[in-house]
């Protein structure tokens, strides 16, 4: 990681542009440190958060992050890397000239590693040297860490928070994890707090001896001792009592976290396709960031039929096409048998006009969905997958501007 930061090209007039007069992502990003990118699984959200990216490093200036969860091979390719994990990693100049691309700023990539992250939590918040080796070798700890109380959602957030902390990049791009609740990642925060002072972990803190005597008569723990034995129990206290000596630091933590989310300088950019399901998370994801008083700075919807299908002009070529196309094979010449060529043309036009009534349902579902952020991308089909730098900048000047 570079050792000095630079500032971004307009992060002096970061505080000068007047958020009623924001229109476009580029705008958006010129006045945020944080963006955090959410939709379901399988829209584009890790490909839009990187093409944000590479625009911010492109055209803004400075350092710019892309911190990504469990990304496809494919898109550390695209950034010209051969792998990339919890340490940020630089994208090559090398990868840039090749696109065709002088950034103005440098480009950043990491992956989240949530194991790695819980150990370097433990390591942050143990109160002492001891403590914190006897948390990392704890075999429950071990096992667990990967999953313990919405890890990958908190440890998302956690993260976030030590980078921007750090101070080492202008503008920090995140992509959030898939999950079929989209809210799950805004409530960890103070769900671990919460743990914290949870009546399940005063009891798993007690001392063995009277935690058993108190619930010997309980057949359920009756039978989870007889079955995992007294020692498998302690155990578990063990390892929680440990865990609590860590309470204060990661209470704190916590509502730093959930205060960082409600910051000025932080955005969400949802990112959904017009189907049905994950449009229908969005919708209720945008809700949900209204309830909690969080900027949606844009809305960016993949996989959009073009708009020339809404234009009036191009129905009467359609309907021209159904209504005569033996006339109008007859028109376009020797180009084969004269009744296939018109079965073609009629099913071109009848499929034009299909798609036409499917263009025009998604404008006004945009328009709908249009209401909330301050700016709504729309991005068509591509002809095929994104896998260089060049085609994470096609992607990106569809949303930029």
């Amino acid at each position: 990681m570079a050792t000095a930061k630079k500032p971004r090209a307009k992060a002096a007039d970061r505080d000068k542009v007047d958020p009623d007069k924001v229109r476009t992502l580029e705008q958006l990003l010129a006045t945020k440190e944080i963006v955090i990118s959410c939709g379901s699984g399988g829209v584009g959200k890790t490909t839009t958060a990187a093409a944000a990216a590479l625009m911010a490093a492109t055209h803004l200036g400075g350092k710019v992050l892309v911190l990504t969860v469990d990304p496809a091979k494919r898109l550390a390719n695209a950034l010209g890397l051969e792998r990339f994990g919890n340490t940020e990693t630089r994208v090559p100049a090398e990868a840039f000239a090749a696109a065709g691309i002088e950034p103005r700023g440098e480009l950043w990539a990491a992956m989240l590693d949530t194991k790695q992250s819980w150990d370097d939590l433990v390591a942050r918040h143990a109160p002492d040297d001891r403590t914190r080796e006897q948390i990392l070798a704890n075999s429950l700890y071990q096992n667990i860490s990967g999953r313990f109380v919405q890890s990958h959602d908190y440890i998302a957030m956690e993260r976030l928070y030590e980078i921007h902390q750090s101070g080492a990049y202008d503008l920090i791009v995140v992509d959030t994890p898939p999950t079929r609740n989209a809210i799950d990642f805004l409530e960890a925060p103070d769900r671990m707090a919460e743990f914290f002072s949870s009546k399940l972990l005063r009891w798993l803190t007690a001392p063995s001896k009277s935690r058993v005597m108190s619930l010997a008569s309980k057949p359920f723990y009756t039978v989870a001792d007889r079955i995992l034995g007294s020692q498998f129990l302690e155990d578990i206290a063990t390892f929680f009592s440990l865990f609590q000596t860590m309470a204060p630091g990661f209470v704190e933590r916590a509502e730093a976290v959930t205060k960082t989310l409600a910051d000025r300088r932080t955005t969400f950019l949802v990112v959904s396709t017009l189907e049905a399901a994950p449009l229908h998370e969005a919708e209720f994801f945008i809700e949900a960031l209204d309830e909690r008083k969080l900027h949606l700075g844009a809305l960016v919807l993949n996989k959009v039929l073009p708009a020339y299908l809404r234009r009036t002009a191009t129905t009467g070529v359609a309907k021209r096409l159904v209504a005569d196309p033996a006339g109008l094979a007859e028109a376009v010449g020797d180009v084969g048998d004269a009744e296939d060529l018109a079965r073609v043309l009629s099913t071109v036009g009848e499929s034009f006009l299909n798609y036409q009534v499917v263009a025009k349902r998604e404008a006004e579902q945009r328009a709908g969905l249009a209401r909330s952020p301050e700016v709504v991308a729309a991005v068509p089909y591509f002809d095929a997958d994104i896998h260089d730098l060049a085609g994470l900048l096609q992607l990106g000047e569809k949303i930029w501007r």
